[in-house]
């Protein structure tokens, strides 16, 4: 009764609520919780299609605890299945690598297409003998996990019903129409990792606030000041930032990355930062978009992979490198505070914390949305 006590509470007005309580930083029993109702349960991020480019490209990935593998068909589909033989489930994937002919099992030699099909099982019938009545290959095709992509990333929803991606993430969606195009990713020259320790939620809270940039970005504050941003809310789908004064990388020679097609003449000089729920930041531009995909390793420590996108598949290296550069300094300013706010979650007298009813609206939004879902995980459980 207390749980739900102080639940509620985070659900009251941004003017009276309290933060989520220190045990959904802190405690593994919680944070297991959270992971089959949150990241499980919802559409979370997995990866970017990037990561396999051409046809037969294939990459093993265990999202919390759970084997799988990303794939290029030969259809030119992504796809994410579980990285099990249905045979005595070994891994069958255990690095990247770009799959020529079929998913061969290392152990018995099972083999599968890479649209999930079983299509080979020697001797499973006797030695010479491929067929057995009892294995019908019709129904041990590999376990195949909801996915869908959009702004590059992979979506993968593992408890299977989740309502379908369009139909969950519409409202934004048709709020970023202007960017649903292909997307040019240029491999390490526009990916990289941080390591935080510190609860995933952190990340999200103060990726969806502006509040804290005259303190902790100033070198951003100096042109995109506090008063130049505007909160973004979507209750139980997304909440964060935008700005109106955007200005555009330059290279030594003035250069500038190219713009995106045909855009509204409001990004000429906005720009979004949105968290979506349960574990993607996005961040759109006139001339290129970002995705940062959180991925927590346990209740204190999170990978962050961070991922840059273009408007055009040839755009001037140095100002690639430029742009990573510029974006890793900001992330990483992020660092201590959200690892100094994991440590304060450790104080037992510690309340959640209260919000500013004027900044904090975007992390309420998440907040409730939090305690909300974990309310009615609950209620199903029981």
């Amino acid at each position: 009764m207390e749980k739900t006590a102080r639940l509620n509470q985070v659900c009251l007005p941004v003017d009276e609520a309290n933060g989520l309580p220190n045990e959904h930083y802190t405690c593994p029993s919680v944070f297991k919780e959270e992971k089959d109702i949150l990241l499980f349960g919802k559409w979370s991020g997995l990866a970017v299609s990037a990561q396999i480019p051409n046809i037969g490209d294939a990459v093993p990935i265990f999202f919390q605890g759970t084997p799988l593998f990303i794939i290029r068909t030969k259809k030119n589909k992504v796809k994410v299945f579980q990285n099990t033989c249905r045979h005595r489930g070994m891994i069958l994937i255990d690095r990247v690598k770009s799959i020529e002919g079929a998913i061969r099992c290392p152990y018995h030699s099972w083999c599968y297409s890479t649209e999930g099909s079983l299509i080979s099982t020697p001797h499973v019938g006797g030695a010479g003998r491929n067929l057995h009545d009892a294995i019908d290959r019709s129904e041990l095709g590999l376990t195949e996990i909801r996915s869908h992509v959009w702004m590059g990333v992979i979506w993968i929803n593992l408890s299977g019903d989740a309502p379908k991606f369009e139909d969950n993430m519409k409202e934004l969606i048709d709020r970023w129409s202007d960017f649903d195009r292909p997307l040019f990713h240029r491999g390490k020259e526009s990916s990289f990792t941080i390591e935080v320790a510190a609860n995933w939620k952190l990340a999200v809270e103060n990726y969806c606030e502006s509040y804290h940039l005259p303190w902790v970005h100033p070198g951003l504050n100096s042109y995109s000041k506090l008063e130049d941003h505007y909160h973004i809310e979507h209750k139980n789908k997304f909440s964060g930032q935008g700005t109106t004064v955007y200005q555009q990388l330059k290279g030594g020679n003035g250069n500038v990355f190219p713009d995106f097609a045909e855009l509204n003449a409001k990004w000429d000089t906005a720009a979004e930062y949105i968290a979506v729920y349960p574990n993607v930041l996005l961040g759109v531009h006139r001339d290129h978009a970002f995705v940062i995909i959180l991925i927590p390793d346990g209740p204190e420590k999170t990978y962050e992979h961070i991922h840059l996108f273009y408007s055009k598949e040839n755009t001037p290296k140095q100002l690639r490198l430029q742009n990573m550069k510029q974006w890793k300094l900001v992330f990483e300013e992020d660092v201590p505070v959200v690892e100094g706010m994991q440590r304060g979650r450790h104080a037992v007298n510690f309340d959640g914390g209260r919000f500013s009813p004027v900044m904090d609206n975007p992390t309420h939004c998440f907040h409730c949305w939090v305690a909300n879902e974990v309310q009615n995980g609950r209620k199903q459980k029981n």
